[in-house]
Parts: C-alpha cells; structure tokens; sequence
C-alpha cells in the first residue's frame, strides 16, 4: 500500500483507535518548511485526514493560479550556454594537467565572443545573433528552408543560391562546440 511505514509499532493517534498507526499524517498540513511533526494514522483515519486536507488554504487567488501552472515552482532563470563551451587543450600538449584550465580561460580572454570569425558570418546568414540557442538556430534554419526551397515556391528557382548558404551555414553551426 503506498505511503504505508513498513515495522510502525505505535497505533493510531485519534483517539479510541486500537488499528495500528502505519501511516504518517503532517500535524500542520500548512507548514512545509522543515521536517516537521508527523502522527501515525491507521488507513481509515489517514483517509479522512487526506480528504480534508487543502493545499491552497490561506492562499489568494493569484497564489493559486500560479501553482496550478504546468511549471510550477520551476520559475528559475537559466542560461542556454555556459560562456566556457569550447573544446578543451589535448592533455599530452601540456605538463601540467592545471594549464589545461589556464589555455582554456586565456583563450576565452583572447575572444570576446564565444563565436569564431565563420560562424559569426553563419549567423549573419541565417539572420541570428550570438544569443542564440541551438533550438533557435534549428527552428530559423526550418523556417528559412520553408521560405527558399523550390518545392515550397511552385518550383521557382531563383532563391537557389540563398537556400545554397542557409544550409552551409547551418551545417557548420550544428558542428560548433557552442552548440555541442
């Protein structure tokens, strides 16, 4: 039975119950912020505590709107890339194993971007900036292959060229150790 403490010796807390306490109920529902105090119920007693239990008690309308998201509680800012991507210095070219780090934090100073000269003109190709994501990049490669493509245009194939330089510059930007 799922929730039940397997080896429970105590019996249930309400009351002129004899039935063995095998299952801990929270003595403030309300109070989440640590451990907190538990009493042991047998199944009967645990259902009806369930029953009553309201998780959005004392909360306002807006609270309960915004835990009732899909993404509830996982509202944290996060970086698509981390600014150190880039493939690390080969371990037999160095004697010490800590100039490994110091090659790849010089070759971060030396370049502001974490781009190199070709795949910023790829970038510019495709109409993105150094922001981007690698499901962005994906998505306005999709877009653009739509928009160029002489299937899509009734067989025109003046956008041949264009539709050329979008897919190289996607295919060398799949490739980056940004997008690794």
């Amino acid at each position: 039975m799922h929730g039940r403490v397997e080896g429970a010796r105590d019996r249930c807390a309400v009351s002129g119950c004899g039935e063995p306490g095998e299952y801990k109920a929270p003595l403030e529902p309300a109070n989440f912020n640590g451990p907190g105090s538990w009493r042991f119920l047998c199944l009967d007693h645990v259902r009806e505590h369930n029953a009553k239990y309201n998780f959005f008690s004392g909360m306002s309308p807006e609270e309960i709107a915004e835990a009732q998201t899909s993404f509830g509680g996982w509202e944290r800012s996060v970086r698509a890339f981390s600014a150190t991507v880039g493939a690390s210095p080969a371990w037999t070219d160095l004697d010490d194993p800590l100039d490994a780090i110091a090659a790849r934090f010089r070759r971060q100073q030396e370049s502001s971007s974490r781009f190199s000269t070709p795949e910023r003109r790829a970038l510019a190709v495709l109409g993105l900036g150094e922001d981007t994501s690698r499901h962005a990049l994906r998505t306005r490669y999709s877009k653009l292959v739509r928009r160029y493509h002489p299937d899509k245009n009734g067989g025109d194939r003046t956008h041949e060229t264009r539709l050329r330089e979008v897919i190289e510059a996607y295919q060398s930007l799949r490739r980056s150790a940004v997008f690794a």
